[in-house]
């Protein structure tokens, strides 16, 4: 699968991962996919850190890092690894 198969489809993700962890969603929904590359999405952050601490959650995204990867998963068939540039 290329990355723009990835964005086309990344609303759904982001909508069953609401479905499931809303928590995780709210950390989630403001990233833009960088790349997809050996099996690695890479996303970037630095439109949510424009808002300072009200969108920062770079210190909870770890322990909600599972919820995107299943939704992935489920929503587009892929076993991935979530990396943060």
């Amino acid at each position: 699968m290329e990355i723009e198969q990835i964005r086309s489809r990344w609303n759904d993700v982001l909508d069953n991962l609401e479905s499931h962890n809303r928590v995780a969603w709210i950390a989630y929904f403001d990233a833009r996919l960088i790349s997809f590359q050996d099996g690695v999405i890479t996303l970037d952050f630095s439109d949510s850190r424009k808002f300072a601490t009200s969108h920062e959650y770079s210190e909870t995204r770890p322990n909600l890092k599972a919820a995107l990867i299943a939704s992935v998963d489920q929503v587009l068939g892929l076993k991935v690894e979530i990396r943060e540039q």
